[in-house]
């Protein structure tokens, strides 16, 4: 019952921020909070993330390759009704295939046959569905930890927990197709899932730090081009954030 409101209350806002979003494009929302949150996630990145991604770097590759291979694949399963619900069948058809031939004749996605084979995974979210149905992102804040976003995409954020069939089988304990997981499977999954993203953009993170006036602007501008890209998929194929040196 909780659940059902909070996500009324996130429709209801992200129809009203999107209606004035289509005349001021992603305002922001409480930046001076989100700056805060941002110098916050920084601390955390530069004390915890970054070593860890930079230990991670040093695996030997075909396990680093492996493990990039596996998160990617759980990833895929979210652009499976995603796609579906954009209208968008042959990218449907796509991340269906990619996930069924890795996460068998690939070891559980630790190997990729599919793309070998000409099968573009891709990466889609509800948020992204949001947007291709013309809803503009609403206003942009940061949230701690999970960093950059604007409504649209919190709301979609909060609708993908009940579409991802990982999510279901993880943090919501339900059976599919006789597998089964739990919360710390699913959070450990995610984890990896942010190490392997960070170990392959250090040197992008790195040079965006130095060069930067206003690294707050720059990863909010990178943010929304990056989720504009995706909405139109013009970035198809890329692994998120995949322009940082741009």
């Amino acid at each position: 019952m909780v659940s059902k409101r909070i996500i009324k209350f996130l429709c209801l806002f992200l129809i009203i921020s999107s209606l004035s979003s289509k005349i001021y494009a992603a305002d922001e929302c409480f930046e001076k909070a989100s700056r805060s949150i941002f110098k916050l996630n920084m601390v955390l990145d530069n004390a915890i993330i970054e070593p860890i991604a930079k230990g991670y770097n040093k695996l030997p590759k075909p396990l680093k390759d492996g493990t990039g291979n596996f998160t990617s694949n759980i990833s895929t399963l979210l652009s499976i009704p995603t796609s579906l619900l954009q209208g968008n069948f042959n990218q449907f058809a796509h991340s269906t295939g990619s996930v069924l031939i890795n996460s068998t004749f690939g070891i559980l996605g630790f190997l990729d046959p599919a793309k070998k084979i000409g099968l573009k995974s891709s990466k889609e979210d509800f948020g992204q569905t949001l947007g291709s149905y013309g809803l503009g992102p609403g206003c942009y804040f940061v949230l701690p930890i999970l960093g950059p976003t604007t409504v649209r995409d919190t709301v979609g954020l909060v609708v993908d927990s009940y579409l991802d069939p990982f999510a279901h089988i993880t943090i919501r304990e339900k059976e599919l197709f006789n597998i089964s997981g739990n919360n710390v499977d699913y959070y450990s999954v995610k984890g990896a899932t942010a190490v392997d993203f960070r170990s392959n953009n250090i040197k992008n993170f790195d040079s965006l730090e130095k060069n930067s006036l206003d690294l707050y602007s720059s990863f909010k501008s990178i943010y929304l081009q990056d989720r504009s890209n995706k909405i139109r998929n013009s970035s198809s194929g890329q692994d998120d954030w995949g322009n940082l040196e741009n």
